[in-house]
């Protein structure tokens, strides 16, 4: 079985692969359905008249009645409103009562309460069998739809001794007996820090709510299995070969987070199991989630040694052991509050590890990147689910996908370790076998041997010559890359740690947002910088290959513009061709020697420079003119822009690498790298031509590229 393992893992991980992408897909598309209209109660009653909720499902979202401290059944609401009017209260659906202000105190997690709405339908929509999906709400309740008692999961009472709770997702069927449904639940909570109806409740006709139902059921079975199989799987992998724990802590931690996934979301658990205590149920859940942040520490200190420091492992073992402690001694309704504090510990273990991984990334050890970029999807899935169950996201479970899609990425490093491993054995096994008969041969015939190794020598020699000159322009190109790297993406990735730290030291949250959407450009911006960088340190080393032929500059010029003209208008500029009569003038075409797609890319910089320093409402102009130097002709093209300008002193400068220079007079600031005007000179350069700027210093500049003609024949 052993061998099997080995020699077989490629194969059996390749399976899985397809069928997890395969599951993904499904699951993308489940996730990416239509959304329902945006309707919501006012005073507890919700006007659907106008929408047909047999067709499209809609969430119950707004004001329900709310009743604090009373179990009323809706024959007790009709006589208090037929006696007393209406005089109810109203709370926001879905909210917890937690919090909730009623005659100046404010409401803590536990009691009970009755909830009402009243829904219209439209005509088409009450000849229709309509369905509620209910999702798990804290912690007992019972719904009445106009009347009549359809749903009940646990037992509600008026103190914790009466209340039997239970959780469970449930899909009730009901037929409208005219345009008016009258909504009554009651819900009781004494278990949970947070209680109500805390989650969406969704009204819609019987058979899409069953249909989507499923849908939902298959992809979270879906990722549940795989979660479980690839755990399993690495787990038999680390005892059949214990040396490298790598396996064991992977699996381990897949395997957890399968069983996690079994307990949110559908409650896959309970529905196979209904039986099973909903206490035990949250504790497993809770201890998953504060064992996993130190489980996948330790993965990663296997996978890249050194990383992680002792007192961070220290730190990480005391805390995450005293989280466990007090989940499994604690009951639900104290551990259940600690949930925030569980988010922050598995954050910061997050950040802690990528911060590592950027580091080992920017080293380029293998792996490393993509276990950066995973690291990142599961990390925004999983803070998600901790803001979703805190009531302050609207998307909730998407945690067991961001963990599959993390988990199949490390499924294939581990697997590519373990590949390496025993491709490693077998090539060494190869070379053995290779040896002895070679050194047969030289015994058979040793003169013929050595001319034979001697012509292979100076191959060889040969070969390692190129190589090593090959070597050197990347040796060279990669020192660059690194020192550009650490000048340029110092400044943007200090101000992302910034934003970073005030969003978990909660500085402003109100301006969290803000933050984030500043952290988003940042990326953008360092990903766009990275691009560039790594272009300019192959165009300075020589690593960037042209593709050389003849070709008329005007009628390349006549497609640049054409294919650019909808982009510089978009931008509100005026935007110009001026070749003069070059079209009709074929004997004297203008032939140049060229690579037009890095021409073309040469271009674009000039014109995106000049699209950035120029007000809406100005010019842009690409002209074409001939001149003659040392009986040799040159083509220049000129891109000219009505912009601020640039001062005469700075017009040397501005084609060096990281030169960026603040016009003024623009209604907003612009940013770029720097590194545009610098990559043209380098094409420009290659082609053997030369690239210059004029400029008043006061009103537009004027960018010149002479390139060299070569004959009268283009095409």
């Amino acid at each position: 079985m052993r061998g099997i393992l080995r020699f077989g893992s490629r194969s059996i991980l390749l399976y899985i692969a397809t069928a997890v992408i395969v599951g993904l897909v499904a699951s993308i598309a489940v996730v990416s359905a239509p959304d329902s209209p945006k309707l919501q109660s006012e005073e507890g009653i919700l006007d659907l008249t106008q929408v047909h909720v047999s067709e499209n499902p809609l969430k119950l979202q707004g004001e329900w009645a709310f009743y604090w401290q009373e179990l009323l059944s809706p024959e007790d609401i009709q006589i208090r409103l037929a006696r007393d009017g209406n005089r109810d209260r109203w709370i926001s659906i879905p909210s917890s009562w937690l919090g909730y202000r009623l005659d100046g105190q404010q409401l803590n997690g536990t009691g009970f309460a009755t909830f009402r709405v009243v829904i219209h339908l439209s005509e088409q929509d009450r000849n229709e069998r309509l369905a509620l999906r209910l999702p798990t709400i804290f912690h007992a309740y019972k719904l009445w739809v106009n009347g009549e008692l359809l749903a009940e999961v646990g037992v509600v009472g008026q103190d914790k001794s009466s209340v039997t709770p239970n959780l469970a997702t449930k899909l009730v069927f009901f037929q409208p007996e005219n345009d008016t449904v009258e909504l009554v639940m009651q819900v009781a909570n004494f278990q949970h820090n947070r209680g109500g109806i805390t989650k969406d409740i969704e009204l819609g006709g019987s058979d899409v709510l069953t249909v989507r139902t499923n849908l939902r059921i298959a992809a979270e079975m879906f990722i549940t299995a795989s979660l479980l199989v690839i755990g399993m799987y690495h787990l038999l992998l680390f005892v059949l070969r214990r040396k490298d724990k790598a396996p064991l802590y992977f699996g381990l931690f897949t395997l957890l987070f399968g069983i996690r996934s079994l307990l949110v979301g559908e409650l896959l658990l309970t529905q196979l199991w209904p039986a099973f205590p909903w206490e035990l149920q949250f504790k497993i859940e809770y201890l998953i989630l504060c064992s996993g942040g130190y489980i996948i520490t330790r993965y990663f200190d296997i996978i890249f040694p050194n990383y992680v420091s002792r007192w961070f492992h220290l730190v990480s073992r005391i805390v995450t052991g005293a989280f466990c402690i007090l989940i499994v001694v604690t009951p639900a309704l104290i551990f259940t509050k600690m949930l925030p504090m569980i988010g922050v510990m598995v954050a910061f273990h997050i950040v802690y590890l990528m911060v590592g991984l950027v580091h080992s990334a920017m080293r380029r050890m293998e792996g490393a990147l993509i276990f950066l970029l995973v690291s990142m999807f599961a990390f925004v899935t999983t803070i998600n689910d901790f803001l979703y169950y805190n009531e302050w996201s609207l998307i909730g479970n998407t945690s067991p996908l961001g963990l599959l899609v993390f988990t199949i990425a490390q499924m294939m490093l581990l697997s590519s370790r373990f590949t390496r491993a025993a491709t490693n054995e077998e090539r060494i096994a190869r070379q053995l076998q290779d040896a002895n008969n070679k050194l047969t041969e030289m015994n058979m015939n040793l003169e013929q041997t050595v001319q034979e190794r001697t012509q292979a020598l100076s191959a060889a020699h040969n070969d390692l010559r190129t190589s090593y000159d090959r070597l050197l322009h990347s040796e060279q190109g990669r020192k660059k890359l690194l020192a550009y790297i650490t000048h340029d993406l110092r400044m943007p990735l200090s101000s992302m740690l910034g934003y970073v730290e005030a969003v978990q030291d909660r500085v402003k949250p109100e301006r969290n947002e803000q933050y984030l959407k500043y952290i988003q450009d940042n990326t953008i911006r360092i990903n766009r910088m990275i691009e560039e960088l790594s272009f300019l340190s192959h165009l300075e080393t020589g690593q960037v290959s042209y593709r050389m032929e003849p070709v008329h500059i005007a009628y390349f010029l006549r497609r640049f513009y054409e294919q650019y003209e909808l982009v510089v208008r978009d931008a509100g500029l005026d935007f110009m061709l001026d070749i003069g009569d070059a079209e009709d003038q074929r004997p004297n075409f203008p032939v140049v020697e060229m690579d037009a797609q890095r021409l073309e890319q040469a271009l674009f910089n000039l014109v995106s420079n000049a699209m950035k320093f120029t007000s809406r409402g100005g010019l842009v102009r690409i002209a074409l003119a001939v001149d003659e130097e040392n009986h040799t002709r040159y083509a220049i093209i000129s891109v000219q822009d009505s912009g601020t300008g640039i001062p005469p002193d700075q017009l040397e400068q501005i084609f060096d690498r990281n030169y960026r220079y603040d016009r003024p007079g623009l209604e907003m600031g612009v940013e770029g790298s720097g590194l545009g005007l610098a990559i043209c000179r380098e094409i420009v350069q290659a082609h053997g031509g030369t690239v210059r700027a004029e400029s008043d210093g006061k009103m537009g500049s004027i960018f010149y590229v002479s390139l060299p003609c070569i004959g009268e024949e283009g095409r």
